[in-house]
């Protein structure tokens, strides 16, 4: 759909975890690196979190949160750009789609999408239906068997969350995980 540089999806089944953004930055493209932006606090809220056990990952360590801790990477719309607010209707009706059979195809135990605004586009245009009572945390849907969560997005442009706070809705999320573990493993 796209001959603009864009990022890689990490998705497989057997995940226990997928991270979902709104769609590439430019210069995380560019690089191809999720989340490549220096002030993005995705990477830094990641190492204060307990999802990734200790080792201090950054842009770049992907293939090794999706080799050694089954974790994975996509984006609601794959065309990257400056900014989230320069995406159109038309983005995500091409895109949201296509990113919703992929999660399903992989159907890790938790979905994860990095803000509110990115989990109701998904839902109006890979779903069919709105949603405007979207809050943090665990979503009352589910995605074939997945989980959904939600989380601050890390973006330098949602100022309204610190990196503490998203490394707080990381650690939620780890419990989330975990629970839903027990919960397969019976």
């Amino acid at each position: 759909m796209t001959d603009a540089p864009t990022l890689p999806d990490y998705l497989r089944p057997g995940l226990d975890l997928v991270f979902v953004g709104i769609n590439p930055g430019a210069y995380s493209a560019s690089v191809g690196k999720y989340f490549a932006t220096p002030q993005n606090r995705f990477w830094g809220a990641l190492n204060r979190s307990g999802l990734i056990g200790g080792r201090e990952c950054g842009p770049g360590d992907e293939a090794w949160l999706f080799e050694h801790r089954a974790i994975g990477f996509t984006d609601v719309v794959k065309r990257a750009s400056n900014s989230a607010s320069s995406l159109r209707a038309a983005d995500f009706r091409a895109w949201a789609p296509l990113t919703r059979d992929k999660l399903l195809a992989a159907s890790p135990l938790v979905v994860c999408f990095n803000g509110i605004t990115g989990y109701k586009w998904f839902l109006q245009y890979a779903e069919g239906r709105k949603r405007d009572d979207v809050a943090l945390g665990e979503q009352p849907d589910r995605l074939g068997d997945s989980r959904v969560f939600v989380a601050p997005n890390p973006s330098p442009a949602n100022a309204s969350y610190s990196l503490d706070d998203i490394a707080g809705w990381y650690n939620r999320l780890a419990d989330l995980i975990a629970s839903a573990r027990t919960e397969r493993d019976g």
